[in-house]
């Protein structure tokens, strides 16, 4: 996970002039409090969202996918799957913070739905609050996700994380 982050954020460095907080992050911790969904292409792991649930909405903690694989519609892919998530587990909302230099991510946030809601100054720069309602009709499917995350794949052999674990598998290090 370490690995698709600094290799995703690295373009950033010269643009703010420090590294990007998530290439800070303490994955050992968030694997255990966070959800994170990893994406693999065959068994190279290629992307992954990290997200946490509230009451309310899902906030989106980290988002990367690596340099060889951007533009290839799987930033889009993980931000579906998350979206589609929300919706299974009755959240109306979506979202996320990111730097305002970030153009490229936020042409990406925009084309899928989210809208800026405020600016604040941070480190040095200014964020962007991002919200995107994913408010659905009908009943809602119980949560299949406890903090594991799950596994995505390009073939489409997405898994269940709660069948993983039924299996003998550690979802969260399974991913």
């Amino acid at each position: 996970m370490r690995r698709v982050v600094r290799e995703a954020y690295a373009q950033w460095i010269p643009v703010i002039g420090r590294e990007p907080m998530p290439m800070k992050a303490d994955y050992e911790r968030a694997v255990r409090d966070h959800e994170i969904d990893l994406l693999y292409a065959d068994d190279d792991l290629v992307g992954l969202i990290e997200v946490v649930a509230n009451s309310d909405h899902l906030f989106i903690e980290n988002i990367a996918v690596v340099p060889r694989r951007q533009g290839q519609g799987l930033g889009r892919r993980l931000l579906r799957h998350t979206e589609d998530r929300a919706r299974k587990t009755n959240l109306g909302e979506l979202r996320l913070l990111t730097n305002q230099a970030f153009q490229a991510n936020i042409r990406l946030y925009e084309s899928v739905g989210f809208r800026i809601d405020r600016t604040e100054p941070f480190s040095g720069g200014m964020r962007l609050m991002d919200p995107r309602s994913v408010l659905t009709k009908g009943a809602a499917l119980a949560p299949a996700y406890a903090r594991a995350g799950g596994r995505l794949a390009l073939d489409g052999d997405d898994r269940n994380p709660a069948l993983d674990a039924a299996k003998g598998g550690h979802p969260s290090l399974d991913w």
